[in-house]
């Protein structure tokens, strides 16, 4: 969260309200205006704001902030106004005769106001708008768009009217209370109310930003578990592929070798497909694929024994495990698509017969074929 270096929230001030100037729409009650706009200010320093603007004159609604701020500023606080500035321009803003209120001026290196004054709307914690006109309407939806708190005071119209109708549509943090509040009419109680409004705004933000961060975190950190479940997978398969024993009847360790390795492999390459989407849900996955393996790699037997009946009588189980570990894992890794034709009635299609009988090795070196 962009928040000032001691915690506090950032406050970016725009609007206007020049006497001499028609706007569209026009502005309401703006007699009472600037009056509003300094308990805006007092509020927000009451409540432990700073202040970010962009213009000391007086048509402009910072001048009048500023100066409420300034009247709720007490010595010693840490309360502060930033004023961000063209390289070519001055901030003096017209303070209470013994307010030592400091002012930080940040001058932009470029000599054009907009950019300056746009990135710091999006890196402030909230926007307060009140009157203005065009540009008053953009700078709040140029906010919103970045999903920052906004304050339009709908109370005086102008452009600041208008983005609260356009915060209705959007809402981002805001309730419908606070759409409600924004509204109003100016009385004796806006100031506390409306701020009130916009530090509910940042905290909401601020604490879906932390929840954001969290489940970012907690995805790379299943990503992260998912990537060494698969290596661990697609080392034990082929552990097992190595240890595997030489040639002999089929018994207990030898058909866990078999069909443990496939497996393996197949939990892998569910796995390490899984990586390749957005959803992070591995364990899902994993078991979906070890399954599509299973399937799999028991059929590819079944169709075996159908070509060599006597296969498990003396079996290579390490030369069966080189068919059977890559098609695991080709299980694995597409194991929707053999899913997809289990649903419609396909099995894998068996090896030749004399294919499948050199995977056999009976004792006594006979072929496999001859005691049939």
């Amino acid at each position: 969260m962009p928040f000032t270096e001691d915690g506090r929230p950032l406050i970016a001030v725009v609007g206007s309200a020049a006497e001499d100037r028609d706007y569209s729409p026009p502005l309401k009650d703006a007699s009472n205006v600037r009056e509003a706009c300094r308990q805006l200010g007092r509020e927000l320093a009451r409540v432990g704001c700073d202040l970010a603007v962009f213009s000391s004159k007086p048509k402009y609604v910072e001048q009048h902030v500023v100066t409420g701020y300034a009247e709720a500023w007490e010595p010693g606080s840490a309360g502060k106004v930033v004023g961000f500035a063209p390289r070519h321009r001055s901030l003096e803003f017209e303070l209470p005769a013994e307010s030592a209120l400091p002012v930080h001026v940040v001058r932009d290196t470029s000599g054009e106001w907009e950019v300056g004054y746009y990135r710091t709307l999006m890196e402030a914690d909230g926007v307060l708008l009140v009157g203005g006109g065009q540009s008053t309407r953009v700078a709040g939806i140029v906010a919103m768009a970045q999903q920052v708190p906004v304050l339009p005071v709908a109370a005086f119209g102008g452009g600041a009217g208008e983005v609260r109708v356009n915060l209705d549509k959007v809402r981002n943090d805001a309730l419908e209370g606070d759409i409600a509040v924004m509204g109003e009419d100016w009385s004796a109680s806006s100031a506390e109310r409306l701020v009130a409004s916009l530090l509910g705004q940042i905290e909401r933000r601020r604490l879906r930003a932390a929840e954001d961060e969290r489940s970012a975190w907690s995805g790379r950190w299943r990503a992260g578990a998912g990537t060494v479940v698969s290596a661990v997978l697609l080392l034990a398969s082929l552990a097992l592929l190595v240890t595997a024993g030489g040639p002999g009847p089929a018994g207990v360790r030898s058909l866990a070798v078999l069909v443990g390795a496939p497996l393996c492999a197949a939990g892998a390459g569910a796995v390490i497909r899984n990586s390749f989407e957005s959803d992070a849900a591995w364990v899902r996955a994993l078991v979906r694929g070890v399954g599509a393996g299973l399937v799999s790699v028991l059929l590819y037997f079944a169709s075996q024994l159908l070509a060599v009946p006597g296969l498990f009588d003396a079996i290579d189980v390490r030369r069966l495990l080189f068919f059977a570990v890559p098609l695991g894992f080709s299980a694995g890794f597409t194991f929707d698509l053999v899913y997809e034709r289990l649903r419609a009635g396909a099995v894998p299609e068996p090896l030749p017969a004399a294919a499948g009988a050199g995977l056999a090795a009976p004792p006594g070196g006979s072929g496999g074929t001859g005691n049939r």
